[in-house]
């Protein structure tokens, strides 16, 4: 692997691997000036690979800036089994289909989630590879895949850097107070045991499209940030930076997800898991729970498909509609079994605004806007309507209109909502975590050369 600087004019390649999903962006670094950040690189095509934990992974593959080539949408491939032939098949498509030399792809970033002490990116090598290695167990999820992917990089991809992009790192500006735990000191700083934070590159992005959709310099935002998906969190930015955000030690604690308990009472795992049956102290019913045993529980059997068999949120909204409708005819529901579906959605609601009333208090009410991100803070206007009326009493107002079509519009940020007689907005904001770590690629001296 090259650890030199690179040429201005060769390719960027982000890659951001999900616990079953693969998505790669390829840019070009256009030579615009830092001062200009938003034109520094151009995407030239975009690849999605899904599935990749239950076969067969569909294949899509899109041409933006680059006009030579075949496009693909969710073709299935029976060769791919996991991220590393995921990324396989990508070059090999990449070279065959839009005739790009491998050779020009000089950077590749990766989406890594936890990134324990790192603060900055760094360039992969044997000792940062192990590193963020023995951090897998707090990104059980996500980090494994990146890791993997990062490994076929440097294998197929010998001379180009290989440099991982932390999702902790945004968050690195919380107070002590906030970041720390309640617990001996001397412990948690030698086993690491703070409050983390997450999705910190989706949290930049956000940032910086929002200040320049407001015109304003990102140290004078103020912001409260859902980003809402399968996995979901919220980050309240003071004066461009990371005041709080919902996730902590891991991406479990904070919002319900879509396999992910949130915030529970730490007990709770020793009591469903107990022989009793029931709550008890009984040691002679106690069971030796391990922290993997914990983690599956929290992590990949809770949540909303705990609750309704189902991670997919927009099923869950419109079954919720559906049996809404039902029973506005006055036609029969069984609300032992039909009324599971409000009961998610009422849950993942009163978790989102019970964060959103902390952090307002937490920047006095000095908030520019309440942004919605993530694949359900986009698209799902129901949940958008939902949030904001809870948050009526703090100024906050939505544009019915404008939020029922977002899909319609362009951009990086939508306007739904603004206070009648004040400053709060309520924006939409199209993430993308791969931009973000390409721009702050293209924006770093020390991987170009002068």
């Amino acid at each position: 692997m090259s650890t030199a600087r690179a040429p201005k004019h060769k390719l960027i390649l982000a890659v951001n691997a999900g616990s079953s999903s693969l998505k790669i962006s390829l840019f070009k670094r256009d030579g615009a000036s830092p001062e200009s950040p938003h034109d520094i690189v151009d995407l030239l095509l975009s690849s999605t690979i899904t599935n990749i934990s239950q076969p067969p992974a569909y294949f899509s593959f899109t041409l933006a800036s680059h006009g030579a080539g075949r496009e693909a949408r969710k073709e299935p491939v029976q060769s791919i089994k996991d991220h590393a032939s995921a990324f396989q098949h990508f070059l090999e498509y990449l070279k065959r289909e839009a005739s790009i030399d491998h050779s020009e792809i000089v950077h590749i970033c990766h989406r890594v989630v936890h990134g324990g002490d790192y603060f900055e990116p760094v360039i992969i090598t044997d000792e940062s590879y192990h590193y963020i290695e023995r951090l897998s167990d707090l990104a059980p999820l996500h980090n494994g895949g990146a890791l993997s992917v990062i490994k076929a990089c440097i294998d197929a991809l010998p001379d180009a850097n290989s440099i991982a992009y932390f999702d902790t790192s945004f968050h690195r500006t919380m107070p002590e107070h906030i970041s720390m735990y309640p617990i001996r000191q001397d412990v948690a700083k030698k086993r690491g045991l703070k409050k983390y934070g997450f999705h910190g590159l989706s949290y930049a992005f956000i940032l910086r499209a929002v200040s320049s959709y407001l015109q304003k310099d990102p140290s004078q935002v103020n912001l409260i940030v859902m980003h809402l998906g399968s996995g979901a969190s919220m980050c309240v930015i003071q004066r461009g930076k990371s005041l709080d955000t919902t996730m902590g030690l891991t991406p479990v604690s904070g919002l319900p997800g879509a396999t992910r308990s949130g915030a529970i009472d730490p007990s709770l795992i020793f009591h469903y898991t107990n022989r009793a049956g029931r709550i008890t102290h009984d040691r002679s019913a106690a069971v030796d729970v391990h922290v993997t045993q914990a983690e599956e529980i929290l992590n990949k059997r809770s949540g909303w498909a705990a609750l309704t068999g189902t991670t997919d949120f927009g099923k869950i909204v419109a079954e919720m509609k559906a049996v809404e409708g039902r029973r506005a005819r006055g036609e029969e529901v069984k609300e032992e079994e039909e009324g599971k579906w409000k009961l998610a959605f009422d849950l993942f609601l009163d978790r989102i605004v019970g964060y959103l009333g902390s952090y307002y208090v937490k920047l006095g009410g000095q908030v520019d806007a309440l942004v919605f991100a993530g694949g359900i803070g986009e698209k799902s206007a129901e949940l958008r309507e939902a949030v904001v009326e809870k948050a009526k009493c703090l100024g906050f107002a939505l544009d019915p209109q404008a939020n029922g079509e977002v899909d319609a519009k362009e951009g990086a940020v939508v306007e739904v909502g603004k206070e009648r007689d004040g400053p709060k907005r309520v924006l939409v904001c199209r993430t993308d975590e791969q931009l973000e770590m390409a721009k702050e690629c293209a924006m770093n001296p020390k991987f170009w050369e002068e």
